[in-house]
């Protein structure tokens, strides 16, 4: 079965949204690696390289189950941490890894309890509980507090890595603070719509729609 780099490279581009910025990349099917793209942590792996027993690729595709952990330096030289999904491709078991720093998972436990927004030329730190829900929209990544809106320069990506576990991604463009939300609904084509208590009304997009069922469990 020949799966050319330009598929590999669409499918890892269509799963963007959740894999965080500057991570490595690598995709490992059968006994083999077939794809790798080098992040903030260079694990220097090679494209034909074959799976170690034992490894989280090798878990990943034999158990097909998520599998993350810190890795010593063993296999590739340098310690990192390592996030391994179960995929398919072409109808063939395989697996997705994220690899970062080796202490990310440690960062990943530290959640902002505020953030600092701007409105034109003044800065206002804000309290995370006070956020309704935070916006991607013309390249620009905003957040909304009562009638207020701010500017910071996160991305989405990077505030998911980093919000309290009440903020939930519903959208590409849409990340809300699950108190906020005063009802669900669907509209005219059936896709969910979410009201918040000041009366915004927020899209879930079909990609979310069942990590959103999932966490606010309906």
């Amino acid at each position: 079965m020949v799966i050319t780099r330009e598929t590999l490279e669409q499918y890892v581009s269509i799963l963007g949204d959740w894999i965080p910025k500057d991570a490595a990349i690598a995709i490992a099917m059968g006994d083999r690696y077939i794809y790798y793209v080098e992040g903030i942590q260079d694990i220097q792996l090679i494209e034909g390289q074959p799976v170690v027993p034992g490894s989280i690729a090798d878990k990943v595709i034999n158990k097909r189950l998520k599998v993350d952990k810190v890795m010593d330096n063993t296999l590739f030289g340098s310690p990192y941490y390592g996030i391994g999904y179960p995929i398919d491709l072409q109808g063939e078991p395989a697996a997705l890894l994220v690899i970062l720093p080796s202490n990310y998972h440690i960062l990943k436990q530290e959640p902002f309890r505020f953030l600092t927004g701007k409105q034109e030329e003044e800065w206002c730190p804000i309290p995370i509980e006070e956020i309704a829900y935070i916006e991607s929209l013309q390249k620009k990544t905003w957040f909304y507090v009562a009638s207020e809106q701010f500017c910071i320069s996160y991305t989405l990506k990077d505030l998911q890595l980093r919000l309290p576990k009440t903020f939930l991604r519903i959208h590409r463009s849409y990340i809300v603070n699950i108190p906020s939300i005063q009802r669900i609904s669907r509209d005219i084509t059936s896709n969910l719509v979410l009201t918040l208590r000041d009366g915004t009304e927020l899209p879930v997009g079909q990609t979310y729609m069942a990590d959103v069922r999932k966490a606010l469990g309906f």
